[in-house]
């Protein structure tokens, strides 16, 4: 059934002739159907990758079956009528699963156009050979976009193979110079991390869920150089680095959640102080960064590791209300929502998720009325250790591409409303979060939306801040609240209409002027020259210049407003830029004046200058510099 509708699509005579071409798109295309229903959307990562080469693919046959028009979107309804009784996902999903293949189609379109008659002609010029070059595929992949596999795939149909090793010495090449101009953060330095093996080798033990303090002993320091970070056995009032310790309280970021800040004071009453900003893992290790405020802190010290916790309660809220944020998009807009990253500060939330297309206004509201709700309901947040299978086989959430262990922590929260594996921290009640305002959404990436949004404390002040634009918004138009949006419409009616009546008061005073400066037009050659100043502003110049231009037939037109800043524009007539070009004229009135500009052969413009008194004398070579070309 499948390739009897690629069939009718290529054509009987073209379907039978490339009956492998036929089972190629029929298989792509049900693959490309259940992966998108399963939440995969093209991109250039991981099973995205996979998807986007297997749409490719079908297309490229697609091509060499001289199909017309688009093909993905016409396949959709035949793979859902021939399999969305056995799988009703496929055809719950079928309009996002259309809107996703289509816009993959359109975007590869073009490439795939330009690549395959790239890719033709070199193969026309090495007619005879056995080996397509490494250059030439890492050309079509590096400039035009066309993908290796794909050329591989063309040239072992035409019986050459690809010079495999020289396309992946280029690749390694463009890696490297990717690599050697990126800057490397302490974070990022392997060579302190090759040392952490022998650091406390079972890792630090993290007391965060329970305690905001904690006692802990100094197990290694480094300190922050222009080479890198070096190990040291004491940081000295000043100094930049990182401790490491045997017990912490302080979260290390992953998942998307920031790292913890607070402080780590020495536990003697020496005065010592280290002022923790940030905190990561490198491997069970956690490397707290900050600076010394105080004292020296020394390998062995036995310290007291404080978090701050007012920033963990506010990066807690919007930990919490990103999953419930997560549960909610799925229920409004259906299963193929899935994280395709966030950011968890305390300021805010950032939640990236798959989905084909921006959501509309009541899509949104609906979205956080949803999380509001389960807000408002203040239920228990549960946090549950157990098995990786188990989890997965209650349903907990698990995202993709991330590594979880035997044993797995799932947060479950509005009365198993959101069940998400989760090692971040969070409220103990979902009203804990206090209130969320979504103040954003946009796309990122291809199929994939971000939403932004704050909860607690920053959501009062966006609220008190949006007030306060309100009420400035209302002593303007002069009006109530309730009547802004009917002020504020009145007021871009009227505007608009203004802008109407300037246009044909430009109009006029442009045909005006252009009656007057039309009788001081010379004749040159055959070609009427005018070079003038003009009054009325600068934008009276493009309507003049075609006011002249329509009255003096074969003509080249230099107009000029005084400003500041001087502004020129230079039409000519379609008929004489055989001879003389707009480009050109402008290229020689305004180095006279210390400007410059461009443009088309009939029409090009320059600004600036900043000798406007040798203007008339500019505008007067015009006619001789017409006579010496013309």
């Amino acid at each position: 059934q499948l390739v009897g509708a690629i069939a009718d699509l290529a054509g009987a005579g073209s379907a039978a002739a490339h009956a492998a071409s036929l089972r190629v798109i029929a298989d792509h295309a049900r693959a490309a159907v259940f992966l998108i229903a399963d939440g995969v959307l093209p991109s250039n990562e991981e099973r995205g990758y996979v998807l986007r080469r297997i749409v490719r693919r079908a297309l490229r046959h697609g091509n060499k079956l001289n199909i017309q028009g688009p093909l993905f979107p016409r396949l959709v309804g035949p793979v859902v009528d021939l399999m969305g009784d056995a799988y009703p996902e496929i055809r719950a999903g079928a309009d996002n699963i259309t809107h996703a293949l289509t816009r993959e189609e359109e975007r590869f379109t073009e490439t795939l156009q330009t690549g395959m008659a790239l890719l033709e002609a070199e193969l026309a010029r090495l007619q005879g050979e056995a080996v397509l070059p490494g250059d030439v595929v890492f050309k079509l992949y590096d400039t035009h976009g066309f993908p290796a596999d794909m050329t591989a795939d063309v040239a072992r149909e035409r019986g050459l193979a690809i010079d495999q090793a020289g396309f992946d010495a280029l690749m390694a090449e463009q890696r490297e110079r990717g690599r050697s101009g990126a800057k490397l953060h302490f974070a990022d330095t392997g060579r302190a991390y090759d040392e952490f093996a022998g650091i406390n080798p079972t890792g630090c033990d993290f007391t965060g869920y329970q305690h905001a303090e904690t006692p802990a002993t100094v197990v290694a320091l480094y300190r922050n150089g222009p080479d890198g970070a070096v190990a040291v056995d004491a940081l000295a009032q000043g100094d930049r680095g990182a401790v490491l310790l045997d017990t912490t309280p302080f979260y290390a970021e992953a998942g998307g959640q920031v790292g913890d800040a607070g402080s780590i004071t020495g536990a003697e009453a020496d005065g010592a102080s280290f002022v923790v900003e940030d905190t990561t893992k490198a491997g069970p290790q956690h490397l707290h960064h900050g600076s010394v405020a105080n004292g020296a802190i020394r390998k062995d010290d036995a310290v007291v590791a404080r978090i701050d916790a007012a920033r963990r309660a506010a990066i807690a809220r919007n930990h919490s209300a990103t999953h419930l944020l997560h549960a909610a998009l799925k229920q409004a807009l259906g299963p193929h929502v899935q994280q395709k990253g966030s950011l968890v500060a305390a300021e805010r939330l950032r939640f990236d998720f798959s989905h084909p297309q921006p959501l509309t206004p009541e899509q949104l509201r609906e979205v956080e009325t949803v999380v509001n709700a389960r807000i408002l309901a203040n239920t228990e947040v549960a946090a549950t250790e157990m098995p990786f299978a188990e989890a997965t086989k209650r349903g907990a959430v698990a995202l993709f591409g991330e590594k979880y262990g035997d044993q797995v922590r799932v947060l479950t929260m509005g009365d198993g409303f959101s069940v998400e594996l989760c090692g971040g921290t969070h409220v103990a009640r979902t009203g804990d979060i206090g209130v969320l305002r979504i103040v954003s959404e946009e796309g990122v990436a291809a199929g994939v939306r971000r939403v932004e949004a704050v909860t607690g404390e920053p959501a009062l002040a966006w609220w008190h801040e949006t007030e306060g634009e309100l009420a400035a918004i209302a002593a303007l138009v002069r009006g109530r609240r309730g009547e802004l949006a009917e002020k504020v419409r009145q007021l871009a009616e009227q505007a608009k209409a203004q802008r109407r009546e300037l246009d044909q008061a430009r109009a006029t005073l442009a045909a005006d002027q252009g009656a007057d400066l039309a009788s001081a037009a010379q004749t040159v050659a055959g070609i009427k020259v005018l070079a003038a100043t003009v009054d009325g502003g600068a934008d009276a110049l493009l309507p003049t210049m075609d006011s002249l231009r329509a009255r003096l037939g074969d003509a080249v037109v230099v107009l000029a407003h005084i400003g500041p800043p001087v502004r020129l524009v230079c039409g000519v007539s379609k008929n004489v830029t055989d001879r003389i070009r707009a480009g050109d004229v402008v290229r020689f009135v305004a180095p006279q004046i210390g400007a410059k500009g461009g443009g088309r052969p009939d029409m090009a413009q320059a600004g600036g200058g900043d000798r406007p008194e040798k203007l008339p004398d500019a505008l007067a070579s015009v006619a001789d510099w017409v006579r010496e070309r013309a």
